[in-house]
């Protein structure tokens, strides 16, 4: 199969568009404690759907010490307590911040909500260089998304200011299958 990833930046806090405000009351905590259960929990329930499978291999101890780098953040979207999506933030590299990251939970796409997390993961990107244990200033921000990815994800990220410097079309092999959450989920879409 063809796949095409799509590279996007800002290089100014400025250039954040936030768009229209969520359809439910949403509330963007981080998650300061680093939580290997917690932080595959989001990316299985975000990307089963999406071939994110690069991860599921990992052990306790791979999300622990992947969590524990200082400049790691996961923010969490919560509607009415459950959580409905996230990102993560990787702030490890000087004066750039990479959204690894990002994504809802299937029963909370079509709320408006991608467009005011995705705002609020960018504004927590560019201020994530004062959290650093030595404060250092953020000039980039940047992420990537791929034709596997979800139908409106390239859209988003252009709706919220990030403009495209680089585009690569490769071909992989695919499952047919996505893994889902866990194994054997076949969730009705």
């Amino acid at each position: 199969m063809e796949i095409t990833t799509w590279y996007l930046e800002q290089s100014d806090p400025a250039q954040i568009r936030r768009g229209s405000a969520p359809a439910v009351p949403v509330e963007v905590v981080r998650a300061e404690l680093p939580s290997p259960e917690l932080s595959r929990f989001l990316y299985t329930a975000v990307g089963g759907d999406w071939s994110w499978t690069d991860r599921l291999a990992w052990t306790w101890q791979q999300w622990q010490d992947h969590l524990n780098r200082p400049g790691l953040e996961t923010w969490v979207a919560y509607v009415q307590g459950t959580p409905a999506g996230y990102a993560e933030l990787d702030g490890t590299h000087p004066g750039e911040v990479e959204i690894v990251y990002f994504g809802l939970l299937p029963g909370f796409t079509g709320r408006r909500l991608g467009g005011y997390l995705l705002a609020t993961a960018l504004e927590k990107s560019w201020s994530l260089g004062t959290r650093l244990p030595t404060p250092t200033p953020v000039q980039r921000v940047w992420l990537h998304t791929c034709s596997l990815d979800g139908p409106t994800a390239l859209s988003n990220y252009q709706a919220r200011g990030l403009t495209l410097y680089r585009t690569e079309t490769e071909t992989a092999e695919v499952p047919t299958e996505q893994p889902g959450p866990w194994p054997n989920a076949h969730r009705p879409h």
